[in-house]
C-alpha cells in the first residue's frame, strides 16, 4: 500500500493503517509467543475495574439502556463489533447489537477534544449484528450472525438508510476487512467449519453486485491458497460453505483487520490469529495459544481484532481472562489491558479514532452477565 493509500483509507474510513514495513517476513515467521510488552506490565484495576499500563485511563461513554451522556439516546444492548470513522473536526464510534431480530447499530460521535456531541441509530430491526468493518469511503459493514444472514451497508454520519447487500452472501457473517489494493473485501464465517470469503465488486465502491469467492487449500495450516468463485451466493438450499470443492475450513471465524498487503483474521474454536498475505497469496499463523513454549498462553477466547498505526494488533478476548492482548510486529504476545469483575462478558468492537490517540471497546454483558448490562468504554495514554 502506497502512502497516499494508506492516508486515503485513514481519513476516509477511520480505520488506523500499518506502518509500512513493520510486519514485513513477519506473516509466516513463527507464530508469536509471550514477552514484554512495549508498555510494561498492568497496573492495578481503576474505578472502571480495568487494569492498563502506567500512563493509561479509561472512560466509560456509554451503558446499555441508559442515555448516552449529552445526548437523548439510550444505548443498545449487547454491544459488540465496531469501528471509528473521521467526522469533521471529531470523529464517529460506531457498534453493532447482537439482539435476535431487533439488533442494528448505533453511532457516538465526538467533538474535537472529545466530548460528546451527540448518539442515534443507523441501523435498525436486523438480526444478531455481531462483527463487521469499516470500508475505504466510510460506511460501515454491519453483518448478521445468523444462518444466511445479511450484511448491511450503514451510514455512520447519520442521514442515509442503511442497505442490504445481498452479493456479498447469506451465510453466518462474522466481521468484514476492506483490501483497497486488490478491491476486495474479506469476510469471515461463524461455523465450526466455516470458510473465509472474498467479495469483489463489480465496482469499487458500490458493494450492489460483485462477485464472492472462497479461500481453497489444503488441510495444512501454511502455505500457498487459492479463491474459486461460490456458484450460489444466497446459499440455499445448499450453504456457501458447502458449494466449493477443497474450500479450506475454519474453525469459528470472527475477527478480521486488513493493512499492508495482509488480511489478518481470528478463529475462537482453536484460539489463532490467521495471516492471508495478499501479495504471496498464501496463510500462515500469527499466533496459536497451543503452540506457546514456557509459560501459559496469555490470549484465549480469541476474538475481535483490530490494529494501530505502529503495526500492533489487539486482540479481543470472548471469555478467557477478560484481555485484550497485543501482538507486535516483533512476535510477541501481551495484555494490554484487562476487565475484572465481568467473567460472564466479553469483550467488543475494539477500535483506534482516527489519529490513533484513543482506543474503544465494549464489554457486551458487563457486571450483569446480561446483554442490557453491555458497557462501552474509551482508553487515552501514550499509545506509540
Amino acid at each position: 500500500m502506497d502512502r497516499r493509500t494508506v492516508l486515503r483509507a485513514t481519513v476516509a474510513g477511520g480505520a488506523a493503517a500499518f506502518a509500512g514495513s513493520l510486519w514485513s517476513g513477519a506473516a509466516s515467521a513463527a507464530p508469536a509467543q509471550p514477552g514484554v510488552g512495549p508498555y510494561g506490565p498492568l497496573g492495578a484495576a481503576d474505578a472502571n475495574g480495568i487494569q492498563l499500563p502506567a500512563g493509561f485511563a479509561s472512560r466509560v461513554i456509554a451503558r446499555s439502556r441508559q442515555v448516552v451522556p449529552g445526548t437523548s439516546y439510550a444505548w443498545h444492548d449487547a454491544p459488540d463489533g465496531g469501528a471509528c470513522f473521521t467526522a469533521g473536526t471529531g470523529w464517529i464510534y460506531v457498534s453493532n447489537s447482537e439482539i435476535s431480530t431487533t439488533g442494528g447499530a448505533s453511532a457516538v460521535r465526538f467533538r474535537a477534544d472529545g466530548t460528546i456531541a451527540s448518539a442515534y441509530r443507523i441501523l435498525s430491526n436486523t438480526n444478531r449484528n455481531c462483527a463487521g468493518g469499516a470500508t475505504p469511503w466510510g460506511t460501515w459493514l454491519s453483518c448478521e450472525e445468523v444462518s444466511r444472514g445479511y450484511v448491511y451497508e450503514t451510514y455512520p454520519q447519520g442521514g442515509t438508510a442503511a442497505v442490504r447487500r445481498a452479493a456479498m452472501g447469506r451465510f453466518n457473517h462474522e466481521a468484514a476487512a476492506a483490501d483497497p489494493d486488490r478491491k476486495v473485501i474479506y469476510l469471515t464465517e461463524d461455523e465450526s467449519n466455516g470458510c473465509f470469503y472474498r467479495f469483489r465488486p463489480t465496482v469499487w465502491g458500490d458493494l450492489s453486485s460483485g462477485t464472492l469467492e472462497v479461500l481453497v487449500a489444503g488441510t495444512a495450516t501454511s502455505g500457498p491458497v487459492s479463491w474459486a468463485r461460490v456458484p450460489d451466493p444466497d446459499g440455499y438450499p445448499t450453504s456457501t460453505r458447502q458449494q466449493v470443492s477443497g474450500a479450506k475450513r475454519f474453525n469459528g471465524g470472527e475477527g478480521c483487520w486488513y493493512a499492508d498487503g495482509t488480511c489478518w483474521f481470528t478463529t475462537k474454536g482453536d484460539n489463532r490469529v490467521w495471516a492471508y498475505d495478499a501479495v504471496a497469496q498464501r496463510i500462515d499463523l500469527a499466533y496459536d495459544d497451543s503452540l506457546v513454549t514456557g509459560g501459559t498462553a496469555p490470549l484465549t477466547g480469541v476474538d475481535n481484532i483490530t490494529g494501530s498505526t505502529r503495526g500492533d494488533l489487539y486482540v479481543a478476548e470472548d471469555g478467557g481472562n477478560m484481555e485484550i492482548n497485543m501482538i507486535t510486529p516483533e512476535g510477541v504476545v501481551t495484555p494490554f489491558l484487562r476487565i475484572n469483575g465481568q467473567s460472564s462478558s466479553e469483550i467488543c468492537g475494539p477500535a483506534f479514532s482516527p489519529d490513533g490517540s484513543r482506543f474503544y471497546f465494549s464489554s457486551q454483558r458487563g457486571t450483569s452477565g446480561s446483554s442490557s448490562g453491555g458497557i462501552t468504554y474509551e482508553v487515552r495514554g501514550p499509545f506509540r
